[in-house]
């Protein structure tokens, strides 16, 4: 009896032991099952970032050959101790009239196949020499094909006739807050240099620098000095904005400006044809208690505001009702007027308010004549008779500057009185006819660039004009 439970309990115990063992092998198995599991997780995340990882390196590949370093050089006045450690000196006239040629860098993009290219205004508002560079380290000469101050945005032409690399911007791309963000430019000269973030809003509107911006994007993505003028793309490698501003008060906040935006611009000045309506006004933007307004700082002589009754401290307060946003663009103010439709002005002269009914008939007639006196405040002449002997020339081709008023738009970029203005904008000066032609050309593109003789110096001097309406 005792020997037969002896062996029943036996047989009870190996039973246990074996289902024992099972358990801990099934245990074991499970463990080693979950284990391969994660490690293959792992090996799945890891793949996918790496592609994620190999897919930035692709885009940034693909688009670097469309964004170009743009050195810019222009004159700085240079007095006192300055001109002891000036490496370049310019003497254009006179011993006070020293000048020093300083280099600018910043970054752009190619939209088109014959070296279009777009950047920001403020790198070549008053350069005298533009180079752009590939990273293929080919480098050419360019220069402004038409800029706009308002939008900080501005357009090159490489002289070249190759065809170049270029990015195609999709205008109608949407852009959401939170998604990726890859900028390519060239901070402190440090050529095709690549930062990642994301779109951190759209549409701020700030004042940078005394310059206001509107609608921009701001990404997270590091925005450096020389970053100016480079892509701001999203993460297929497409642009959606061209870089324009750093948020000095903080670190990681950086703007671009849409490229919707800068498109519209594009389309504008290379529209042939095309014509910059003026209304007679230079203005600046000004803002009290009440709002944003046009204050009126000069008027030029026989145009339509002079005609309308505009004076000298006017204040525009509204425009067709509406009043004056700080993102105005005024070069496209009286460019949106239709045809047999009035604007309305609301002027403030002192404390007392008016109501002035522009017909746009007397806008769209209204043509600079002569164009050396009424913009710019000087005389030019033909290079002949009285004028070429009083100034001793022995050019053919060009004006000569025969009177230059005080606080004229001549004065201030630095006319004198016999100078010989050879070349506008990169075109050659035959006369006064093309003087006339090539300056209306400039006001419409917002810039103009003088190539000047002066005895026997050949120096360039930026026209940087007000703000025109």
């Amino acid at each position: 009896m005792d020997s037969g439970l002896r062996i029943i309990k036996a047989n009870a115990v190996k039973k246990m032991d074996t289902e024992i063992q099972n358990s801990k092998l099934k245990t074991q198995n499970l463990y080693i099952d979950l284990v391969m599991f994660l490690l293959t997780l792992a090996l799945i995340s890891s793949s996918t970032v790496y592609a994620k990882e190999s897919s930035i390196a692709e885009v940034v590949e693909r688009v670097s050959k469309a964004i170009v370093n743009i050195k810019t050089e222009e004159l700085t006045k240079v007095s006192g101790e300055e001109k002891k450690t000036s490496f370049m000196k310019k003497i254009i006239a006179g011993e006070d009239d020293e000048e020093e040629s300083i280099e600018n860098i910043g970054s752009g993009v190619v939209l088109d196949v014959k070296g279009i290219i777009v950047t920001n205004e403020h790198l070549i508002s008053r350069a005298i020499g533009i180079k752009v560079k590939f990273i293929n380290g080919k480098e050419y000469d360019a220069f402004v094909l038409g800029s706009d101050p308002e939008y900080d945005i501005a357009l090159l032409k490489v002289t070249d006739e190759d065809d170049f690399p270029f990015l195609k911007a999709n205008r109608n791309k949407k852009i959401k807050v939170g998604e990726k963000a890859i900028v390519i430019g060239n901070p402190y000269g440090l050529s095709s240099s690549v930062t990642v973030g994301v779109v951190s809003a759209i549409g701020r509107n700030l004042r940078i620098d005394e310059r206001a911006y509107v609608n921009l994007i701001q990404t997270d993505a590091s925005i450096n000095p020389g970053n100016s003028g480079g892509a701001l793309l999203d993460g297929d490698g497409n642009p959606i904005g061209i870089v324009t501003a750093i948020y000095g008060e903080g670190k990681g906040i950086g703007f671009a400006i849409p490229i919707e935006d800068v498109m519209v611009m594009v389309s504008e000045f290379l529209q042939t044809g095309s014509k910059r309506p003026v209304f007679g006004l230079f203005v600046d933007k000004k803002k009290d208690e009440k709002g944003t307004y046009l204050y009126v700082k000069s008027i030029i002589p026989k145009s339509p505001a002079e005609k309308y009754g505009l004076r000298v401290g006017d204040r525009i307060v509204e425009i067709n009702k509406k009043r004056i946003k700080e993102s105005i663009k005024l070069h496209s103010v009286f460019k949106g007027i239709k045809k047999d439709v009035t604007m309305q002005l609301k002027v403030l002269k002192g404390t007392k308010a008016y109501f002035i009914n522009i017909d746009d008939k007397d806008v769209e007639s209204f043509h600079f004549s002569p164009v050396d006196e009424l913009l710019c405040n000087m005389r030019v002449s033909d290079i002949k008779g009285y004028p070429k002997m009083k100034f001793k020339l022995k050019d053919k081709n060009g004006v000569v500057v025969t009177k230059v008023y005080k606080g004229g738009v001549g004065e201030k970029c630095g006319l004198r009185d016999g100078d010989v203005i050879i070349k506008i904008n990169n075109y050659k000066i035959a006369n006064k006819g093309d003087f006339n032609a090539y300056m209306l050309e400039g006001l419409k593109r917002n810039y103009i660039l003088y190539q000047v003789k002066r005895n026997d110096n050949l120096f360039y001097l930026p026209v940087k004009l007000d703000a025109l309406l």
